[in-house]
């Protein structure tokens, strides 16, 4: 299975009526269809946000990096995919399915361990289905760009 690199954006709003702009990766159907990765993995990033719910420019920054970071680890053996991403409100969210938790967990704190402790938060749930990421995929239609 070839990993796309192939990615839309979206803007939507949060229920405080806050700018919410989705990116999200297109070209997963392999990856979602083959079963293998079931666990779904979302890691949250609380922010000071602007009138309009966005990121200063420095943090915004310091998470690109840490994105990419987590991407380069989780992706070099396909142990898990980052699938969306989405800012906004005050809180910036990436999405991953993962084949198993537990070593995603080992994978992340390898990929971190260079950097000052992270003001984070991680949520696991089984998601066979890829519910979260064909929701998310519906906003497709409204991509800009």
């Amino acid at each position: 299975m070839r990993l796309s690199d192939e990615w839309f954006t979206s803007m939507s709003e949060d229920e405080n009526g806050q700018l919410m702009i989705i990116c999200g990766r297109d070209q997963l159907q392999e990856f979602r269809l083959s079963g293998k990765m079931k666990e779904r993995v979302e890691i949250s990033w609380k922010y000071q946000g602007d009138e309009k719910g966005m990121p200063p420019e420095t943090v915004a920054a310091e998470m690109e990096n840490v994105q990419a970071l987590l991407r380069k680890t989780m992706e070099k053996d396909k142990l898990a995919i980052l699938t969306g991403v989405y800012t906004g409100g005050g809180e910036r969210v990436w999405v991953f399915y993962t084949r198993t938790v537990r070593v995603f967990g080992e994978y992340l704190n390898e990929a971190l361990a260079s950097l000052e402790l992270l003001p984070i938060t991680i949520y696991t749930e089984l998601d066979p289905g890829w519910e979260e990421y064909l929701d998310m995929y519906e906003a497709k239609q409204w991509a800009v760009g």
